[in-house]
This record gives structure tokens, C-alpha cells and sequence, in this order.
């Protein structure tokens, strides 16, 4: 599973806590709201990928719709 904007910073960390020191980093609080909505426009990109390194996803670990 990749971590995308649609997700909330909440239900990101309950599923991989260790994605919580990479919030803190992007000042970005623990919050039931998306991403899309909560983070800055210009830094969601770095933060999701930065995210995604952390857990070790990308689009080559996904299937589509999966």
C-alpha cells in the first residue's frame, strides 16, 4: 500500500507508527483530516514520498486497485 494524500495523518500513523518522527519533522499534526487538506501544497509531495520511504512502499510495490 502506497500512503497518499487522501489518508489522514491519524490513520497513517495507527498503521505505521514509525511514520510519526516524519510528521513531527514536517510540523504536520496527528489529525483525522487529509493530508490534501492539512499539508501545505508545495511540501506534500516531499512529505508523501518521504512518508513512503519510511515504510518502504512505492508505486512498483502496489497493484492498481489494491
Amino acid at each position: 500500500m502506497v500512503i497518499q494524500s487522501n489518508m489522514s495523518s491519524k490513520a497513517i500513523v495507527q498503521i505505521w507508527e514509525n511514520t510519526a518522527d516524519t510528521f513531527k519533522k514536517y510540523n504536520v499534526p496527528i489529525s483525522e483530516i487529509t493530508l490534501d487538506a492539512l499539508v501545505n501544497t508545495s511540501e506534500l509531495p516531499s512529505l508523501l514520498v518521504e512518508l513512503n520511504a519510511v515504510v518502504g512502499s512505492s508505486g512498483a510495490t502496489c497493484i492498481e486497485g489494491g
